[in-house]
């Protein structure tokens, strides 16, 4: 989780907890979970496979309803990261069916399986998207604007639905709309880099569409904020200044000292993804602002993309 400042953050001081935390080796899921242990909370992985391998793990199996509904008992909170790929693959009719279905299916298991405890957690803070804004142009999004139309934005709002039942069991529940995560581990910086460090790297199109960042350390932290913070909702996870495309390469460009004169084609991205997920994932605009989470006090480690970046390639 290169690029996190030793800075003092509140929850440093909280006292321990125990966390339930799914999707825990993904991107996200490997750093909050190396993060929360470095700082003494105990971790409970909720694994579909080789809970037997880890003492402090619980299995489960949204696809077949399965989970540990006594191995949750005395947990304080419940992060759910779980889904899907939704850039890994081409967008075929069944591809689209798992990406819905992981979110859905295992959204709510979680949230009916908490709802009946006699002692549920307190928080579910439960993942989901800014692809629930759809294609927004330059105008500028927060938590209050409503959802676009297209696949993302149907999966985000049926992924966010799903926890009504935790909901009305009077558990506060967040719902986490993630940006596009900074990272050399991970995402589209990890797929994009190589080609930028050769010099081969450009804007896709016209750069002109918006993209909504977030470094890791900072989804990191803002999710760790949000474990005590008094907020229910969405919440966007995204940095203040989010850039377009074109920005986001010529700062790229500069941080590595290579050139970024090569405009990528749609034709390319189009090729390897399909047309749809294209479209969905680099072409549309999102221009996306964190008005919940700057409202209720959280401080950003990287405000601008630039820092960030020098952070995370540092």
């Amino acid at each position: 989780m290169g690029g996190n400042p030793k800075v003092s953050r509140p929850y440093d001081r909280a006292e321990s907890k125990r966390v339930a935390i799914t999707g825990s080796s993904g991107l996200i899921g490997t750093a909050l979970t190396a993060s929360l242990r470095a700082d003494g909370h105990q971790v409970v992985r909720m694994l579909r496979q080789g809970a037997h391998s880890d003492s402090s793990a619980l299995h489960w199996d949204p696809a077949h309803g399965e989970i540990d509904a006594g191995g949750l008992e005395g947990i304080d909170a419940v992060i759910h990261l779980a889904g899907a790929g939704i850039g890994d693959q081409r967008w075929t009719d069944d591809r689209k069916k798992e990406i819905l279905d992981s979110r859905v299916l295992s959204t709510s298991l979680l949230a009916v399986t908490l709802a009946s405890m006699k002692a549920p957690p307190k928080v579910l803070l439960s993942g989901s998207a800014i692809g629930l804004y759809g294609d927004r142009g330059d105008a500028v999004c927060t938590e209050s604007t409503r959802a676009g139309a297209g696949f993302l934005p149907d999966v985000c709002r049926a992924w966010e639905a799903a926890t009504q039942p935790a909901e009305a069991a009077g558990i506060r529940v967040v719902h986490l709309r993630t940006g596009l995560v900074q990272s050399v581990d991970g995402g589209m910086m990890k797929k994009s880099l190589p080609l930028f460090k050769l010099g081969l790297g450009g804007r896709f199109g016209d750069g002109r569409q918006w993209w909504s960042w977030i470094s890791i350390a900072d989804e990191v932290d803002a999710i760790r904020f949000l474990l005590d913070a008094e907020v229910a909702g969405p919440v966007n996870l995204t940095a203040p200044e989010p850039v377009t495309n074109s920005e986001y390469t010529k700062i790229l460009g500069r941080v590595l000292r290579r050139p970024t004169l090569l405009p990528i084609p749609a034709v390319g991205p189009r090729i390897l993804l399909g047309t749809e997920a294209a479209l969905a994932l680099i072409f549309e605009s999102q221009r996306v602002l964190p008005a919940v989470l700057e409202q209720a006090g959280y401080t950003f480690t990287h405000r601008t993309l630039e820092s960030a970046l020098r952070d995370i390639l540092a």
